[in-house]
């Protein structure tokens, strides 16, 4: 397989992932849209996504690569779940869920993250203490990267993965404060969400295929 391509997919399945609205990057745009220490905070949450990204990839995923058994449920449960993920893109393009900015105090916790310290160990919690994100990064990511024969492979899918969490979580944290307005209206979340469910219905038919070939 190309290699940009590989990279290519690393990209876009990490950043359909990432993308979902949750605690965590309700946070990060938050502190995004106050200025406050929104750099510390993203850098947080992408250093703990990188993290458990690349143990998902190098560690967790040749594990699952040496167990055919373990490959094979893998390898399907995560055709299952990126079919999941996109209906429920689909309901949400459908029927949007604005975040406003009531909805966004809610979705981010009350802690107002007045120190550093303080927002960056809240980022941490939001970043760790969610079960979702080892499904996702751990598990899922590191489920699909075991398709991939070579270290040259894998590693520029986890290349691709990394620079989609820096991407999406310093790309919150420096355009917070203008895409808050946007991100308020219906039509920005049924053009996202529609993207996120084409993403995940096209990685699940080539993971499917792979599994079907295998």
């Amino acid at each position: 397989m190309n290699t940009m391509l590989t990279l290519l997919e690393g990209f876009v399945i990490s950043i359909g992932l990432i993308v979902a609205i949750g605690p965590q990057n309700a946070y990060v745009l938050r502190q995004g849209i106050r200025q406050r220490h929104a750099v510390p905070v993203a850098s947080v949450c992408f250093a703990a996504d990188a993290t458990l990204i690349t143990l998902g990839v190098m560690g967790v995923g040749r594990f699952i690569a040496g167990n055919d058994t373990l490959s094979t449920w893998l390898g399907w449960g995560g055709v299952v779940f990126l079919t999941w993920f996109a209906i429920r893109s689909v309901r949400s393009a459908i029927n949007p869920d604005i975040i406003d900015g009531n909805r966004m105090e809610e979705a981010a916790g009350s802690a107002a993250g007045g120190t550093m310290r303080t927002a960056m160990l809240h980022a941490a919690a939001f970043s760790l203490l969610n079960p979702w994100v080892y499904m996702d990064t751990m598990v899922l990511i590191g489920g699909v990267s075991v398709q991939y024969d070579t270290d040259v492979e894998r590693g520029a899918f986890l290349a691709g993965a990394i620079a989609a969490s820096a991407v999406w979580f310093y790309g919150l944290a420096f355009g917070g404060k203008k895409a808050a307005p946007l991100f308020q209206k219906a039509i920005t979340w049924r053009l996202l969400d529609s993207f996120i469910a084409t993403i995940m219905i096209l990685v699940a038919i080539n993971l499917a295929r792979f599994q079907l070939t295998s």
